[in-house]
Parts: structure tokens; C-alpha cells; sequence
């Protein structure tokens, strides 16, 4: 099962996709949000699957994809959480997880443009497993509690500008990671229980059809139940906000890679969880 909004920017029709058929979720809710998903949503949605309840979406393929969840609250990421890609900037891995925010007016649709700020020279891609909270997680004590405050898994792209992250940024990121745009996410929102293990999935990428990203998350310094143990400690994460959960190795700030430049595409995925694509334009 997996929970989509479809239709123009602003307008988005919430749906559900279900062995290859598509679904009208409007007579359950007008949006896929944090409330909605905190009070039962993905519950009433199998329900009303299993009986049949629910009118199929006909022209589905046609409609732009949007982001798979509306009115988020917060972006809150880790850095260097891929034991390789801290190697691959010169770094060790973190003792703590390194925490940085993105604006949500950054979140995008998984296959809308994403926009270069004026005079920018070093964007770079991250495509990074996401995790929507659907039960505020505030002082967990166990990895066990902030498994159950998750309602899903979904894609982002941390996009970044790293010239603004690291030299004008004072020692915090947030300058690189928030131009808007800069989070493209989705296609949809696998719920919880339909993933069955977070640490097990094969996360990608790659720019022009050349791949730059290929790993699993079995690499991350920490795991995502320990990332929301951890976070629930110093802020309440609330239901509809997103921990993006940091890159594996293969970003353009290794070296190894060109920084992105208007004209270039990028491809983002995670098995099971679907894929996504980006056009990259000027200002």
C-alpha cells in the first residue's frame, strides 16, 4: 500500500496505490497530513480497501506526483550518518548524530525542477530514506517506543548548496539546505508496518544515467529507531514532521563528481519505496 497526492501544485488529490490500481482517498480525508495519519488514517484506509469502499482514480497516470504528505511541521536531518560518506569527506563517523533542519517550503514533488540560486556553484544531491512521524515521540526510552511513533518511510532529495553549507554558513549547515526546491519527496509514503526492516534497503542515485550513490542503510552510523530515541531527548517531534536520515557515499562533495549545473537530471531511489526524478534549471 502505498499513499499518494496527485494533481497540480496545491490541488493534490490524496490516493492510495494498491495492487496496481490506484484510489480516491477524498471520501476518507481532504489531505494525507500528520493528524490525519496520527488518528487511525492508514487504518480506515485498509478497511475501506478490504470492503471495497474506496472509487478508483482513473486518470491517475496522468496527474503530476506531489510530495506524499501536506502541512509538514518540521524537516529535521542527520548529517554524515553513512559510515562511508564520512570517510569519503574526510571525516570519522559522529559519536552523536549531527542534526541540522531544512525549511518544509523546501519540499517539492519527487519529479519537479529543482531550482539553482542565483550565482550557486556547488549543488550536489543526497538521496536519503525519510521517515514520517505519526505519534509525537518526546523522551523515548527505547529504540522499541520510537519504532511505534513512525507512520512511514518515504525518498528525499537533500538537495545542498555546499559552498553556502560550510564556508558561509558559521558552523551550521541549514544555509546550504534550505533554497527552495532543495527537498524533492516521494512518490509516495510506504506506511511502517509494510516495511519490514529500515536497516535493509538499497538507496541510489544517479545524474545524466551515470550512477553516483549505490548503497544500503545497513551502513548508517545510527539506526533510524536510534535516530528518533535520540532526537525525542532535545525536541517533541510531532505527527507530519520528517527525519531525513542522512547519504551514503557518492555526493559531488567527495571529489569525485561534477556539482550539478542547469540542464542536468537526477534519478533518486530506494527499493521498495519507488523512485524519483528531478530537472535541474537556473534561477
Amino acid at each position: 500500500m502505498e499513499l499518494m497526492r496527485l494533481g497540480e501544485h496545491g490541488r493534490e488529490i490524496p490516493a492510495v496505490r494498491h495492487d496496481g490500481a490506484t484510489y480516491d482517498l477524498r471520501g476518507l480525508t481532504p489531505d494525507i497530513t500528520g493528524a490525519f495519519l496520527a488518528d487511525g488514517g492508514t487504518g480506515r484506509i485498509r478497511e475501506a480497501l478490504a470492503a471495497g469502499d474506496l472509487p478508483e482514480l482513473g486518470d491517475a497516470a496522468s496527474l503530476r506526483v506531489g510530495a506524499p504528505l501536506s502541512g509538514i511541521g518540521a524537516v529535521v536531518c542527520v548529517g554524515m550518518n553513512y559510515a562511508a560518506h564520512a570517510a569519503e569527506t574526510g571525516d570519522l563517523p559522529p559519536k552523536a548524530p549531527i542534526i541540522f533542519f531544512k525549511h518544509p517550503n523546501t519540499v517539492v514533488g519527487p519529479n519537479d525542477d529543482v531550482v539553482i540560486p542565483p550565482g550557486a556553484q556547488k549543488v550536489d544531491w543526497e538521496v536519503e530514506l525519510a521517515v514520517v512521524i505519526g505519534k509525537r515521540a518526546s523522551y523515548l526510552s527505547s529504540a522499541e517506543e520510537a519504532l511505534k511513533c513512525i507512520a512511514g518511510y518515504t525518498i528525499s532529495n537533500d538537495v545542498s548548496e555546499r559552498d553556502y553549507q560550510l564556508a558561509h554558513s558559521g558552523g551550521q549547515w541549514s544555509k546550504g539546505k534550505c533554497a527552495p526546491t532543495f527537498n524533492p519527496m516521494g512518490p509516495s509514503l510506504v506506511p511502517a508496518e509494510d516495511v519490514a526492516d529500515p536497516q535493509a534497503l538499497r538507496l541510489y542515485s544517479s545524474v545524466n544515467g551515470e550512477s553516483r550513490q549505490d548503497s544500503t542503510t545497513a551502513d548508517m552510523v545510527f539506526s533510524v529507531a536510534e535516530i528518533i530515541r535520540d532526537l525525542s531527548q532535545y525536541m517533541a517531534l510531532d505527527p507530519g514532521d520528517v527525519v531525513n536520515t542522512g547519504t551514503p557515499q557518492g555526493v559531488a562533495l567527495s571529489g569525485r563528481f561534477p556539482y550539478l549545473a542547469a540542464g542536468d537530471t537526477m534519478t533518486i531511489g530506494i527499493d521498495g519505496l519507488g523512485e524519483q526524478q528531478q530537472r535541474v534549471v537556473g534561477a
